[in-house]
Parts: structure tokens; sequence; C-alpha cells
């Protein structure tokens, strides 16, 4: 086999300079390398001159049947939320979802707005992307008093759920063959927590994207010795939306069939998404994915390309659930919300 080329980079941004770019879109103008294409493994110089694995990268990692029952098991489970944070960048006034209501009070990524009875909304808001976690979840006791358990949409789409596990198996076998460090301490601590973790992997949880640009942003909640794994499922034409981490000056692009194992406790972001006209005709021409209302104004919702992201993690707060819970909460439910 040929051998995998090994890049160590340095940080061309300080630590504060980066984190001054916290929630704002980051372009090809801070790519100090190629756009990372093909195999490889990147590594990076700290602060004490040590020597840190930032991602490993893999072509054509995944079959085309492995990438079809992803498609048909989770292509409709990235559903619109107002909760991504710095992620979801800053506010557009001038996008349809805020053109049909009043911002009160906006800063940066996150605003309020008036309602119809003119008083401010009690919650702050993100703009509304197509994102959201599939699988477990630590308990919430800010508004339902929910315990740990899967998710709402999890519960609602089980079977879809369950029909796609290969396919986060395969995600796993990856992760394990390319960072087993990483791989390695992360399943012990989610064995600990066995009730709550995808059957025969290391993870609890995957986002699920769709046409979602994401603004710079570190990922949290995810357990801090673990790393994120990235795949797409493509279903169109367009260009860019690269990973990447403007503080070593790389990007990747992560296509159809890829995988790419990275820290994403590192500052990253994604590049533009856009189609040339040609991508356009094309896109013109296949039969239509998802129909939905474009007046919602959810961000990408009026686009006929596809482009979807899995980010495969454990969530760090599960050590703390009991290991007692409701097991209603974890199986199928239906559309009925659990009381």
């Amino acid at each position: 086999m040929p051998r995998i080329k090994k890049l160590i980079v340095e940080k061309f941004l300080t630590d504060q300079e980066v984190k001054n770019l916290k929630g704002c879109f980051m372009d090809e103008s801070y790519m100090k390398y190629p756009v990372i294409q093909s195999n490889i493994d990147v590594y990076y110089i700290d602060d004490n001159g040590n020597e840190n694995l930032l991602l490993k990268y893999r072509k054509n990692a995944l079959t085309d049947n492995e990438i079809r029952l992803g498609w048909n098991s989770y292509k409709d489970l990235a559903k619109p939320s107002r909760g991504r944070g710095a992620s979801a960048g800053p506010i557009d006034p001038d996008n349809g979802y805020w053109k049909k209501r009043k911002l009160n009070q906006t800063s940066k990524w996150s605003t309020s707005y008036l309602k119809a009875d003119g008083t401010p909304s009690k919650m702050r808001v993100n703009n509304q992307v197509f994102s959201n976690p599939v699988g477990y979840f630590a308990e919430n006791k800010n508004f339902c008093e929910l315990p740990c358990r899967l998710t709402h949409f999890t519960r609602t789409y089980f079977d879809k759920y369950n029909q796609g596990i290969p396919f986060l198996q395969k995600i796993d076998s990856l992760y394990k063959k390319l960072t087993p460090e990483q791989h390695s301490k992360q399943l012990e601590r989610a064995n600990l927590k066995p009730h709550l973790k995808i059957k025969d992997t290391a993870f609890s949880t995957i986002t699920i994207n769709r046409n979602f640009r994401t603004a710079l942003h570190k990922d949290k909640g995810d357990f801090n010795e673990g790393f994120g794994n990235l795949t797409v499922i493509e279903r169109g034409k367009y260009h860019g939306g690269y990973t990447i981490l403007p503080q070593f000056g790389i990007a990747v692009d992560v296509r159809n069939n890829d995988f790419l194992s990275m820290d994403v406790h590192q500052w990253h972001s994604n590049t533009e998404i856009y189609e040339t006209e040609e991508d356009k005709k094309y896109n013109e021409s296949i039969p239509k994915v998802y129909h939905d209302n474009v007046e919602v104004g959810t961000v990408g919702i009026d686009k006929l390309y596809t482009r979807l992201t899995f980010v495969c993690y454990l969530r760090e707060n599960l050590i703390k659930c009991s290991d007692t819970i409701d097991p209603r909460f974890l199986t199928k439910s239906g559309h009925a919300k659990i009381k």
C-alpha cells in the first residue's frame, strides 16, 4: 500500500486572534496550503513544541452501499434548529426566516425577537439551520425536565435510526483503525454507560446537518479526549464547503464516501458552499429530494443539491446519567411525547 502523506503545521494565528473570529464565516483566504483532497495525516506543533495529531483524512473510505444505507436511513433527520450557537453564523436580517420577525437585541450570532403581542421572546436564538442530534443526550433541566434519553427525533424515527446503525458502525471502525488511541479512550468511557451508546460503537450521538455552512466554532459537550468523526453524503453538484481550520491554514474537501477524523476541539468552520452555472443546470435536471416550503427560510432550504454531513461523537455528560432510566425514553415512541 502507498505510504500515507504526513503534514506538520504550525499556528498562523494566535489563540486570541482565532478566538476573536468566533461566529464568523471563514473563506479560502485563510488557507495557507492547497486544499486537502487525498489521503493524509496532519499534525500540529503546540505552544510547548510538541507534535499533536490534528486530523486524518481518507478518500473513498466508505463503499457506495454503505453511503446508500446512510442516505436511506437518515436523509430526513436533519431537522431545523435555532440552537446551534456560534456555528450558525451572524444573524442575517435579510434571511427569509428573520424577515417575518422583528429582531430584538441582536448580538453577533444570537437574538431575541418580538412576538405577535409585541413582547420579546424569552429565548435568545440563532439562525435557523438544518442540524439535528440523533442518538443519546444528557438530561435537560432548563425547560422540560427531560432525563438522559434518546432524543425525541430518534424515538420518533426509531426504525430508521436502527436501520442505519451498520453505517454508523462502519464510521466507528474507521475511527478505531485510524486513531486507535482516541478511540480506545472514548470506547472505555462509553462502555461505562452501555445503555447510552450506539450499539458496537464508541459513539453516543450523531449530529446530522443538511446544507449547513458552519461559522467558526469549537465543538462543545463531547468527550474531551475523543475526536469528531465526519463523513458526507451528497446528491447533486456543488463546490466548496471545505472543512477549514484557519489557525493552522488548512482545509479538507470532504465529499461523498470520504472519512475525516479530527480534533473538533480546535477552531473550525466551512467555506462557502456554492453552485456554478453548470452545477445549477445539473441540479435542475434531477428529481427533487425534499419538498420543503422555502418561505420558512431555513438556511439552505432553497438549494436543489443536498449535502448531508454526519458528525459522530460521545457526549461528555452522559457519564453523569443514572444507570436506571425510564425505558420509555430509550426506545421507539412515535410522534407522541412522553409525559
